[in-house]
């Protein structure tokens, strides 16, 4: 299964590179990336400029998030024990699109400048994170707790955000449902260090803690039994998810539907050890976004529609087929 979707992603690559102004096949794009690393004088100027300058950042951009949201989902799933956990759960998207909006609509941010959006939505997605540690902290870090803490301060940072929506002027206004919607549209290469970089150190983390994570669905006595504490993993987890989750929410706004849809496709063909299904999620979640930018990018040429609400007309009815063909009665 991962080499398969591992074999699309290529495949989708390099047509996705051709979409543009420029007619460029896709026999030209995998020339020009080979040209471009082994013999750059033998590049063609403009089709090196579209493919390195304008297509591949997005292309790249697609990828990490779909990585990133895929095994979030899987190791969210997997540690609340509960199916319709994903990284959006703990209120990370809410707090994201509070800061945004702060950054938006009134210029009040940390770090004025180019990245004030991207450092506001940073910032304030953890915010909904060091509550519900706080709160676990007070109580017992149980699955209950951590999704009823997440809903109830997304409800809150949600409210604000509407307050401060319903004062702002039309071009504002479209600025933030556009950042809310969830574009790859504004990827750029000086911010794919940052989003692989954390993506890649919190898949390997989870990867590594797989085996423990798969102790949580025994329950937590017999987790504990078995030298696991399961409170704090479960924090721990809910640490490294939030950081990944932020990480990319702030880059590309909240692009829904891929934490939660990934992991259940995949349990059909690799079954729920998360030795297996942490990559398999990330390589299923790179070809669904990437599938879904190319459908949103051509389907009403020359109009464009965010990948987040392809994904959401995607993941949906995938969703609901999945829930009735399932003949589980339990997950």
């Amino acid at each position: 299964f991962i080499v398969i979707c591992i074999i699309a992603v290529v495949a989708v690559i390099g047509y996705a590179a051709t979409i543009g102004s420029s007619n460029i096949s896709a026999t030209d794009v995998y020339r020009d990336i080979w040209y471009h690393f082994v013999d750059p004088s033998r590049c063609d100027p403009t089709i090196d400029w579209a493919v390195f300058d304008i297509r591949l950042p997005r292309i790249i951009g697609g990828l990490i998030v779909g990585s990133c949201l895929g095994v979030a989902g899987a190791a969210m799933q997997s540690m609340m024990k509960n199916p319709l956990a994903d990284p959006y759960t703990t209120g990370i998207s809410s707090g994201a699109s509070f800061g945004a909006t702060l950054a938006i609509l009134f210029s009040i941010s940390f770090i004025p400048g180019t990245y004030a959006t991207v450092i506001n939505a940073f910032i304030f997605s953890l915010i909904p994170a060091g509550i519900i540690i706080l709160i676990s902290g007070l109580r017992r870090a149980t699955p209950t707790v951590m999704i009823l803490s997440g809903i109830a301060v997304m409800y809150i940072f949600n409210a604000f955000t509407t307050v401060f929506m319903l004062m702002a002027d039309p071009e504002d206004l479209a600025a933030v449902y556009t950042w809310q919607v969830g574009t790859l549209g504004k990827s750029q290469w000086d911010y794919i260090p940052v989003m692989g970089g954390i993506t890649i150190v919190g898949v390997i983390v989870l990867q590594l803690l797989s085996n423990k994570i798969n102790l949580l669905s025994t329950g937590d006595e017999s987790a504990k039994s078995l030298g696991v504490d399961a409170d704090k993993l479960r924090i721990f987890c809910l640490i490294i998810v939030s950081l990944v989750a932020a990480s990319i929410v702030s880059f590309t706004g909240i692009i829904g539907f891929v934490g939660l849809v990934c992991p259940h496709v995949v349990r059909l063909f690799m079954g729920s050890d998360n030795k297996y299904l942490i990559p398999a999620s990330a390589a299923f979640g790179v070809v669904l976004v990437l599938v879904s930018d190319i459908i949103g990018r051509t389907l009403l040429y020359p109009t464009v529609l965010q990948v987040g609400v392809v994904t959401a007309f995607l993941g949906g009815p995938l969703f609901l087929y999945l829930l009735i063909k399932s003949k589980k009665e339990v997950w």
